[in-house]
């Protein structure tokens, strides 16, 4: 077949005018489309291998990837993003390992394509059955960690999807610099390079025009902050594969470990402030003995605490709350606080605050956490564990496209298996329906 090129810097300043963004998303899916359809018929231990090329190619392209990134963080701190922001766009030789490794640990996940999820034979002798394929061609509309474009590339190609990304214009040096090193890999493992694509414009039009792509693109994933994700819900004329904010709670129930309780409490939200598994409000149970240690442990570690009346008569350092503190995901050292009358009442305060993406009980008494994991409706419900853990890697499942916060297809951590669908396969041996 012929396939349709990705796009060149000839082209950019050429025939393919980018002022026009419907004319370059409809270049940029076709290309897609073309390579998806030569790779969804790669073989497994194909797309594996290719995948371990990119990685290859990411480690020895290290050097241009650093400093692609620390042009970004210098022009990030200078236009006063926050720490968190900042942050999530920081690389460095840690990371940037990390981010290869991801991709390795893919490239060894079982493959979800092609696997029957169920079969039956019909009484006529019509043998069914319901196999797993590639959704076809993905976009990814995501904000600062550079690290989304070789997560999102990965498990998309494992999986048999094309991906076009657009990432932040933050990071725009460093998605470019991980996207040609991993396309390099790719076609050196015989997956055509537009398989994954850059948007090559941070032109919001080329938001709206991924959005309005039906036909062209096949799911919209976002991954951002609300306002973002809110847009794409808004004006998406293709199927979104939603993220919302992570206000996830900690609830320290009456019969918690009082050191687990500290612990967990500070890890959930500092091990790492700026994302979306960071613990945001600390529900405190009034008949927890160790409350005020608990805060105080939680403000030595640097947390700047907002209670509610009742948290307030904790410690001085505590800050007031306001009503918009409960339903804020701070990405900061920010934590609110409210004290709760058992676990009916931090039921209720969950189900009136969360964001439905991950919220934790801590307690000994197994019946109140059975309780709290039944009852609680969100994507990742957790029993003496911390957010934190709200990660598709510590889940098992490699790299992860985002955690899914709404009802339908995916839900949690989306890897693989939240990248196909299925399509039915029917045989027979002559049946004429009368």
């Amino acid at each position: 077949m012929n396939e349709i090129s990705p796009i060149t810097e000839a082209e950019l300043s050429g025939s393919l005018d980018v002022t026009k963004p419907e004319a370059l998303i409809a270049h940029l899916a076709k290309a897609g489309r073309a390579a998806q359809s030569v790779l969804a018929q790669m073989p497994s231990d194909a797309r594996a291998q290719a995948l371990r090329c990119a990685a290859r190619k990411m480690r020895e392209e290290a050097g241009a990837i650093l400093a692609a990134n620390a042009n970004d963080v210098e022009a990030a701190l200078a236009n006063g993003l926050s720490k968190a922001m900042v942050d999530r766009l920081t690389l460095d030789g840690a990371r940037l390992e990390g981010v290869a490794a991801a991709v390795e640990a893919v490239a060894d996940l079982p493959d979800p394509v092609g696997v029957i999820i169920d079969k039956s034979e019909r009484p006529n002798g019509l043998k069914l059955s319901r196999v797993r394929v590639p959704i076809g061609t993905i976009g990814i509309i995501y904000e600062s960690r550079p690290n989304v474009t070789a997560d999102a590339a990965a498990l998309c190609v494992r999986a048999g999807n094309a991906a076009i990304l657009r990432g932040g214009s933050e990071a725009a040096g460093s998605n470019r610099a991980i996207l040609s090193a991993f396309t390099a890999g790719l076609a050196e493992g015989g997956v055509p390079k537009a398989a994954v694509q850059l948007v090559p414009t941070q032109d919001r039009a080329a938001v709206g025009a991924m959005l309005t792509a039906s036909g062209l693109i096949d799911m919209i994933v976002p991954r951002g902050g609300k306002s973002l994700v809110a847009r794409v819900q808004a004006d998406a004329r293709v199927p979104v594969l939603a993220h919302l904010d992570g206000v996830n709670h900690t609830y320290v129930h009456s019969q918690a470990d009082p050191a687990m309780a500290r612990a967990i409490a500070i890890n959930a939200k500092m091990r790492r402030t700026g994302i979306c598994g960071a613990m945001e409000t600390l529900l405190i149970d009034v008949q927890f003995g160790d409350a005020a240690g608990l805060v105080s442990s939680l403000i030595e570690a640097g947390v700047e605490v907002r209670g509610d009346a009742r948290a307030l008569a904790l410690g001085p350092q505590v800050k007031p709350a306001t009503s918009e503190d409960w339903g804020t995901e701070y990405l900061d050292a920010i934590l609110s606080v409210a004290m709760v009358d058992g676990l009916d009442d931090a039921l209720a305060h969950i189900a009136e605050h969360s964001s439905a993406h991950t919220d934790a009980i801590i307690t000994d008494d197994e019946a109140a956490a059975e309780a709290f994991l039944s009852q609680v409706d969100s994507a990742i419900v957790m029993h003496n564990a911390s957010s934190q853990f709200a990660d598709g890697g510590e889940f098992g499942l490699g790299a992860e496209i985002g955690i899914a916060t709404g009802r339908l297809h995916a839900r949690g951590p989306v890897a693989l298996e939240g990248l196909t669908t299925y399509k039915w396969i029917v045989r027979g041996s002559g049946q004429a329906r009368p």
